[in-house]
């Protein structure tokens, strides 16, 4: 039996690198796509020690011929999780750099169609095909200092809800993963632009925020569902969040 296999992106760390664990420990072959070359390679030396099957690719997903040489060097795809991403900035909409919108949309927007397209050719032929996309609760509500983000997770959710609809009659699944408060490294202080302060503040009092394991348990859970069930949008918040404005914190 060939052993299946599975594309995430923005493997180096975060939910990324967690959900490669994840479906490397469920039994794929793992290809990690990232920027950060040694992070990338480390974690699939790391997934090879432990018995699985890995492999590390750099990549930038908006560089799009990069990621048609990347495609056209896949031997096949099962599975693809759309996880590459992230915040840049926290300014209202009146004062926001346009060149953080500009970014932000590269990435989570664009870099998602991107590799969509180049891998869905390999995805349909699979004959069981999933398609991954990490967005947010971002995508589904606004709220102040987010424009920018809300903005790109919002088209990152429309880009679910549409190839869902397109790709009905095809052996694709369409799966959309729409984390909430998600504690990890580098997302937080990413957003601040290293600033360490801000980013521990999003979280100050927040008992057990989701960790990126939480989100790769939900992903792998979702992927190995039977063919024929679909997961079409999994919202997964910590038990503190009731909502994007509703979090409960200790004083």
């Amino acid at each position: 039996m060939t052993t299946r296999t599975a594309v995430v992106t923005g493997a180096s760390s975060g939910i990324g690198a967690a959900t490669a664990r994840r479906l490397a420990a469920a039994g794929f072959r793992v290809v990690l796509a990232a920027r950060r070359e040694e992070r990338v390679e480390a974690l699939a030396a790391e997934l090879r020690g432990a018995g699985h099957e890995a492999v590390a690719q750099v990549l930038d997903v908006t560089d799009r011929a990069a990621v048609d040489a990347f495609a056209a060097g896949l031997e096949r795809c099962d599975v693809l999780v759309n996880n590459a991403g992230g915040a840049i900035g926290s300014e209202p909409v009146a004062t926001a750099d346009p060149a953080d919108w500009r970014a932000m949309y590269e990435v989570n927007v664009v870099g998602v169609l991107n590799v969509t397209q180049a891998l869905l050719p390999a995805l349909i032929a699979s004959g069981d095909g999933t398609v991954v996309v990490l967005s947010s609760t971002a995508g589904h509500i606004a709220y102040e200092g987010g424009g920018g983000y809300v903005a790109a997770k919002h088209g990152a959710h429309a880009i679910a809800a549409t190839l869902r609809l397109e790709l009905c009659g095809a052996p694709v699944r369409v799966i959309e993963v729409a984390p909430g408060m998600v504690r990890t490294d580098e997302f937080a202080l990413n957003r601040y632009r290293g600033d360490e302060d801000k980013a521990a503040a999003v979280y100050e009092g927040v008992a057990e925020p989701l960790t990126a394991d939480d989100v790769a348990d939900t992903v792998e859970w979702a992927v190995t569902r039977p063919s024929h069930v679909n997961i079409d949008l999994l919202v997964v918040r910590p038990r503190a969040q009731a909502a994007q404005h509703k979090v409960h914190r200790e004083s």
